[in-house]
């Protein structure tokens, strides 16, 4: 059955190319993943079944995936127009399912999931073939299970060539990396704020697996997760993904991170471990500035993101976040605010500088690591440049980046020393002092500029409104020493 599988993503593509409702990859995927959960939900509630005899679907018994999709033979089912509005009352049932706080979370998922989705697909006939395909996956077995979970990483991966909705895919090296280095332990409680389709999250529950050895540590396991996305779509992904990796209560949340002041955050708010990948390059109001304290608050998301896991990372938590050049090397107030707030109430201990083209094709601004506790104060930081393997002038999305390309990180993360190659800093450790003095720019260990790299238009102009931040902050710095002294 998984060879089955292996074509099943191409062939309900095929379907959907013929269906005049469906408009671009974007719209594709989001039509496949909501029939994919309502077949997930339904194996998973087959077993919820078999666990409880009292248990009562939350769906209404005519819109169980049984109930409509799968046919008993070729040709029973419903089809045409008849399908379609079957489908569309279908919609409506769901985003109007009662649902209350008493509800539990594998229910009441169910309207969440639905709230803002699209059926797009206007041919009912076509509409069958999709639902027979997806009917045909046996997931009453594990290695179907697991099968149908490197697919779901194929759907996800074709998100980065679907326009915007790359934004919501962190490549599998970066977040397997990440979760490697944060050393998940059971007992531990994570979260990623932005969480888009989940992948930091799975990450950190494969690296947590291996420590299962009781009905206890999978209770433990299951319960150690938290998310929130902002968007409906990746949110989808991400519900389903987990369902996927046998978490039958996804805490995952359709909701707003930047949305709740950070000084009302208290102790039963925050977290042992924090994985995030913040998104960046977008602008927030006037009405979510308000919810940080004034040196900290500007209409950058990756900024506020910073400040948000600032205020919830637990005592003695630890926390792996990506961000762009743009927050190391940015010297305007709040930028550095926030640096200055890292450095002298937290220990940022290392920072990876990542080559330009991890997340290509998305984008081609160049990103970072950040690692950071919140123990004591940082009294250095270390700084590693990530080179491009051997053989690469560039990753693709043939040629992505894998979890053995970090293996230098790896073995230099344990016994530490400075590196130079070519005159070039590739390792080097600096004072939490130097990098005061320095205006707190963490723009350090950085890649050689022997030849001018071609952004895409787009990442070209966030860069230029990046550096024009900077320059505008330095000239008003340098003027306000001016002045102070004309004064004097």
């Amino acid at each position: 059955m998984a060879g089955n599988l292996g074509g099943l993503v191409k062939r309900l593509q095929d379907i959907m190319r013929q269906d005049a409702g469906i408009n671009g990859d974007a719209q594709r995927i989001e039509q496949i993943v909501w029939m994919l959960f309502l077949k997930v939900y339904s194996a998973k509630e087959e077993e919820w079944e078999l666990d409880d005899e009292d248990y009562v679907s939350i769906i209404p018994e005519e819109y169980r995936w049984q109930n409509w999709a799968h046919e008993e033979k070729q040709g029973d089912g419903l089809t045409g127009d008849d399908l379609l509005d079957f489908v569309n009352d279908m919609f409506k049932a769901f985003k109007e399912l009662e649902v209350t706080s008493e509800t539990p979370l594998k229910k009441s998922i169910v309207k969440t999931v639905f709230e803002d989705t699209n059926q797009y697909m206007k041919d009912g006939v076509l509409l069958r073939q999709m639902a027979n395909e997806l009917d045909a996956i046996q997931l009453n077995q594990y290695e179907e299970i697991h099968a149908l979970g490197d697919i779901y990483e194929t759907i996800l991966k074709d998100l980065q060539s679907a326009g915007h909705a790359g934004e919501f895919y962190t490549p599998r090296a970066v977040t397997d990396f990440m979760a490697k280095m944060i050393e998940p332990k059971l007992g531990e409680k994570m979260a990623d704020f932005a969480c888009g389709t989940g992948g930091f999250i799975t990450s950190w529950l494969k690296e947590l697996e291996p420590q299962i050895q009781t009905t206890e540590d999978r209770k433990s396991f299951s319960q150690s997760i938290y998310g929130i996305e902002k968007k409906q779509f990746p949110y989808m992904l991400a519900i389903t993904n987990l369902l996927l990796h046998d978490i039958d209560e996804p805490r995952i949340f359709h909701d707003n991170s930047l949305a709740y002041n950070v000084l009302d955050y208290t102790e039963k708010d925050s977290f042992d471990k924090i994985l995030m990948n913040p998104p960046y390059g977008g602008s927030e109001g006037e009405a979510i500035k308000n919810n940080f304290p004034e040196d900290l608050a500007n209409s950058e998301t990756a900024d506020l993101f910073m400040s948000v896991i600032m205020y919830r990372l637990k005592k003695n938590g630890r926390a792996a976040v990506v961000l762009p050049d743009g927050f190391l090397f940015g010297t305007d107030n709040t930028k550095t605010a926030i640096k200055k707030k890292l450095i002298s109430e937290f220990n940022l201990h290392t920072i990876i500088r990542l080559p330009g083209s991890v997340f290509a094709p998305y984008t081609s601004i160049t990103t970072n690591l950040l690692f950071f506790d919140n123990t004591d104060p940082a009294k250095e930081v270390w700084f590693y440049r990530l080179d491009m393997p051997e053989g690469y002038k560039h990753f693709s999305k043939t040629k992505p980046m894998k979890l053995e390309h970090f293996q230098p990180v790896m073995d230099w993360w344990k016994n530490r020393e400075e590196i130079e190659v070519e005159g070039w800093p590739k390792a080097k450790r600096y004072t939490a002092e130097e990098i005061q003095e320095g205006g707190y720019n963490l723009d350090l260990c950085g890649f050689p500029h022997e030849e001018e790299e071609i952004l895409d238009p787009l990442d070209l102009i966030q860069s230029y409104q990046e550096h024009r931040k900077e320059l505008n902050a330095e000239i008003d710095r340098v003027l306000g020493e001016i002045t102070a002294r004309l004064e004097n």
